[in-house]
């Protein structure tokens, strides 16, 4: 088991009881991407905690491979899913750069790019699992757009503290909106959309569809 599983694992009750923080932002962004989903589309979720995305759109889609490194932030999906009587939702342990095969209709990562120390491979490993055309769909917060703020150097102060007392896992990129969006294109794909919600972080939203 990686740190990063072993920490995730160990957050995912407290994970599982907090609140959305900004549910505006949340449903702007989830339903953004309801509008590109089909009724017929097979969906492949990377990082998916517990599950609370991948239950709300299950209605939308045929089916959603739902995966993340953490088997204790699974089991809350799974439960989840059994109490909202949801069963087209597969929750697979995994992490991001070893997900399960496609091809996959759409690929969605939310609040996941940002934690990722290869983040290159897996965008790659991302369109490998995308038919021709399909899409890749993310939220990822851009702390790197505060940089020179007091808020980035806030950033840069709290989170490795936070490492050391165990509260943050290993690897987070305060990343620009730029060389995100450069790396999705350098994957494979051609950006169609993007949004900031919430706007103050930002949280990038991005559809790329696959070349």
């Amino acid at each position: 088991m990686t740190a990063d599983a072993r920490f995730w694992n160990k957050a995912a009750p407290k994970y599982a009881k907090s609140p959305i923080r900004d549910e505006d932002a949340y449903r702007c962004a989830l339903e953004r991407t309801r509008s590109y989903l089909q009724a017929d589309d097979t969906v492949l979720e990377l990082g998916c905690g517990t599950g609370s995305t991948a239950i709300e759109l299950a209605s939308s889609v045929s089916r959603i491979v739902a995966t993340d490194l953490s088997e204790m932030m699974l089991e809350v999906g799974r439960e989840r899913a059994w109490n909202a009587g949801v069963s087209n939702v597969d929750f697979q342990c995994s992490s991001a750069g070893h997900a399960p095969d496609g091809p996959f209709d759409a690929v969605l990562a939310h609040n996941l790019l940002h934690l990722l120390p290869d983040l290159e491979d897996v965008l790659e490993g991302v369109a490998e699992r995308l038919r021709p055309g399909g899409l890749f769909i993310s939220k990822t917060p851009c702390l790197g757009e505060a940089r020179g703020s007091w808020k980035y150097r806030m950033f840069q102060v709290a989170i490795p503290l936070m490492r050391l007392a165990g509260h943050a896992p290993g690897h987070v990129d305060l990343m620009e909106i730029r060389s995100l969006e450069a790396a999705v294109q350098r994957a494979g794909f051609e950006i169609i959309e993007t949004g900031n919600y919430p706007a103050d972080t930002p949280g990038r939203y991005l559809v790329a569809r696959r070349l």
